[in-house]
């Protein structure tokens, strides 16, 4: 990867977001162009289909469930009351720093017209503090300065408490480096290592971590450090992000298996692959449900149990090592995602999400008409309210059941005038189907690129040697697994772009460094 002047067209992007230059080659295929086969329709294989597409390769993208989006996928549901509704696995947050995420919804929407903003990022803790990210400043390193400021979890006690050398690593992330670090210790460690206030580490930082589905003590300290980087001192973006307006198959995947098609490529859903067959004369054999097929190349963007599954069953691909660690890869614990459909409004002061602390595992609220309008559709014609409930690492023995209940209540507390309303129908999605970023593991998490020169990686599991996270380390990797194919059929592949791969502040920087941390 190298990196390259910026062009002038930033699309509204940090003026100091880092451009990832491709390969320099053709711009698109001619004559008998390769088949690739890219197994997985999330996000990752979608980027990896449409730049593989866009010049001229012939793909064809195999999709295990009915429909696209991964993670983010939808799918119609009918409701008690007779109505229908498009069911999800629950709330993303669209931040304005996911460039290549947003660069692949451009294909579709060049505007970003689907995404609609929301004003803030509140968080509320169960003992009464309460964040807000709309009035701190976003151009580093006054974005960390005015969260500490406007914090009220952070009072002249805990600063004069914090330690101060210690901390220095938050002020200068570099990747990968921030990994051969820190990757040994947990992020609860971390913060306490540096002496980090107890009220701020539970409402700040461990709303954020349990974004990755895991338990802060669990969490590598890494990814928590690379996250305090993309969020606050490596891009003056902050933490303002969109949504998108309709549900996602209408709003994201639909539009794009359009795209794809016109491209020629060949959208297969409700086709699960099941093996890779490496063949003498380079060729793959993909197997699916009883059929095969042939390709040039391969790219697997699954998710772990599918990638797991995958290269367990097929025996002659990779080499002992790399299988290893494929195998040794772990999913986070089980999450739900509760979605109620409520007889009346929420309070019109509610804000469309709330990130919550100490609540016994009630992670997030999400109010959904608001600002989706399927709901809001909804809610002018019934006069209810749609409300959507988030529980993050949900311990392995804990009982369903008495967990749905049991999140219902703490939205009672939270939001006591839905204590009233007539639950007119729910939908409860139990999953356990992420990457865990355990302590330690980042060496054993595969790369794009494998043991077999036309098989690569994609998805939000893989390591990228970039300042990526969640939705935009998989269309990431899913356009760094296309440009790797595309650099080998000599063809110029997809402009990245990232927030800078090390601290903006020189200044921060040689405090760092004088401290002996990098």
């Amino acid at each position: 990867m190298r990196r390259a002047r910026p062009p002038a067209d930033r699309h509204g992007r940090d003026c100091r977001a880092e451009v990832i230059a491709p390969p320099p080659g053709r711009e698109r295929l001619t004559g008998d162009a390769p088949s690739t086969a890219v197994v997985g329709g999330g996000i990752a294989g979608l980027a990896a289909a449409t730049a593989l597409a866009e010049r001229g390769v012939r793909v064809t993208l195999y999709e295990r469930e009915d429909t696209l989006g991964g993670r983010l996928a939808g799918w119609p549901v009918h409701l008690t009351d007779g109505s229908g509704a498009t069911m999800s696995r629950g709330f993303h947050a669209f931040f304005r720093q996911y460039y290549n995420l947003r660069g692949l919804l451009r294909r579709t929407d060049p505007s970003l017209s689907g995404l609609t903003p929301l004003p803030d990022y509140p968080l509320r803790h169960r003992d009464g503090l309460s964040d807000s990210f709309a009035r701190v400043p976003r151009t580093p390193p006054w974005s960390a300065l005015g969260f500490v400021a406007l914090s009220p979890t952070f009072g002249p006690r805990d600063l004069a408490a914090l330690d101060a050398r210690a901390a220095l690593p938050l002020l200068d992330v570099r990747v990968p480096e921030v990994y051969e670090r820190f990757d040994h210790v947990s992020a609860e460690d971390f913060l306490r290592r540096i002496n980090f206030p107890e009220a701020a580490h539970h409402l700040a930082f461990e709303v954020f971590s349990r974004s990755f589905f895991a338990d802060p003590r669990e969490l590598s300290a890494a990814e928590l450090l690379l996250m305090f980087h993309i969020y606050f001192l490596g891009s003056s973006e902050g933490l303002l992000f969109d949504v998108p307006s309709e549900p996602f198959p209408q709003a994201l995947w639909e539009p794009l298996a359009g795209y794809l098609r016109r491209l020629g490529a060949d959208v297969r859903t409700g086709t699960p692959v099941h093996r890779i067959r490496p063949a003498p004369d380079t060729t793959l054999t993909v197997e699916h449900d009883g059929a095969a097929d042939r390709h040039q190349a391969v790219v697997l963007a699954l998710d772990t149990t599918g990638l797991r599954h995958v290269v367990g069953a097929s025996e002659e691909l990779g080499d002992p090592g790399w299988r290893a660690d494929v195998a040794a890869l772990r999913t986070a614990p089980p999450f739900l995602v509760s979605r109620l459909w409520l007889d009346r409004p929420v309070r019109a002061d509610r804000p469309g999400f709330l990130g919550t602390s100490g609540y016994d595992g009630l992670d997030n609220i999400s109010v959904l008409d608001r600002w989706e309008g399927e709901a809001a559709r909804r809610s002018a014609r019934t006069g209810g309210s749609v409300v959507e409930l988030h529980a993050y690492a949900v311990p392995e023995d804990a009982e369903p059941k008495r967990v749905q209940h049991h999140i219902v209540e703490r939205l009672h507390e939270v939001y006591p005038e839905t204590a009233d309303a007539r639950i007119v129908d729910a939908r409860h999605e139990w999953r356990a189907d992420c990457p865990v970023f355990a302590v330690g593991g980042h060496h054993r998490r595969p790369a794009v690129r494998t043991p077999h020169p036309r098989v690569v990686l994609a998805g939000d599991l893989v390591r990228t040697g970039l300042p990526v996270a969640l939705m935009e380390r998989a269309a990431t990797s899913g356009f760094l697994a296309a440009n790797a194919l595309l650099a080998d059929w000599g063809v110029r592949g997809q402009t990245l772009w990232t927030v800078p791969r090390s601290g903006r502040s020189r200044t921060l920087a040689a405090l760092a460094r004088r401290a002996g941390r990098y």
